[in-house]
């Protein structure tokens, strides 16, 4: 399960899939996909990109895949369908890479809450299940302290994580489920830790699009799929001084949304 996919620059293309965006494309986290496009391109790596909306057959033999937040009745469907196609399971068997957004990364798990708070079978490839708690949903900026990924070529550094969050529930990490960092702003899993990661399958509740705010993260899901040395570097300086604006903001709070008196006195 957390084997490489066999690649071969010379005559491959890393091939990206968008499972549901029908379904599950809120917040922009199809733009994942041309994040990850666009930096495999840079480096001379051919890419190729397709989507797949449901009821449609999924490909097992891609090499990553992305799996976007929704809103509970979409991810109940996509659930519900997924784990009828078995496609995804077959994929992460063969050693593909995936990355699950917030709603995503509920029904990637063992157990996540419908809009009644009802608990739904999830596709089981994340160690870990989502529960319904009472409090204020979790609405802003997230932020991690300095984040880091292991892979089948070591330890990846991150840096600190940044987009922001809007979800219900609280995401409770298995024994195989090892999170991404710990939290620094915002709720995360709810635990002070954010994110899933089991195996080759990365689960994160942040949006933005996710990869677009964190580069080293989308290098790091490209890294398992090529091997470090094709990772040439690029110029990510206009990036990183956008990451360092929103890191700040987020710090000083002047991000955080207006919360009603009614979330106020239930968080006290």
């Amino acid at each position: 399960m957390t084997s490489t996919p066999n690649f071969n620059r010379a005559d491959s293309a890393v091939r990206i899939v968008s499972l549901y965006p029908d379904l599950l494309g809120t917040y922009g986290d199809g733009g994942n996909a041309l994040v990850l496009s666009r930096r495999l391109e840079w480096r001379g790596i051919a890419v190729e990109h397709i989507s797949v909306d449901a009821g449609a057959p999924i490909p097992d033999s891609a090499d990553l895949y992305l799996v976007g937040g929704g809103e509970d009745g979409p991810q109940v469907q996509a659930a519900r369908e997924l784990e009828l196609s078995q496609g995804l399971h077959r994929a992460v068997d063969k050693g593909a890479v995936v990355l699950a957004i917030c709603a995503g990364m509920q029904i990637l798990g063992h157990r996540f809450p419908d809009a009644t708070g009802t608990s739904r079978g999830g596709l089981g490839l994340l160690d870990c299940e989502t529960v319904r708690v009472n409090r204020p949903r979790a609405v802003g900026e997230l932020l991690t302290t300095n984040a880091r990924l292991t892979t089948t070529h070591g330890l990846i550094e991150l840096g600190p994580l940044t987009g922001f969050e809007n979800h219900a529930g609280r995401t409770v990490p298995g024994s195989n489920g090892v999170s991404l960092g710990s939290v620094e702003v915002g709720e995360g899993n709810g635990d002070s830790s954010e994110g899933v990661v089991t195996g080759t399958v990365v689960g994160t509740y942040l949006h933005g699009p996710a990869l677009a705010r964190n580069p080293r993260l989308a290098d790091a899901l490209l890294e398992w799929i090529v091997g470090p040395t094709a990772m040439t570097p690029l110029d990510d300086g206009d990036v990183n001084a956008l990451r360092a604006e929103r890191i700040h903001a987020a710090q000083e709070h002047e991000l955080a949304p207006r919360r009603s008196w009614r979330d106020i006195l239930r968080r006290s």
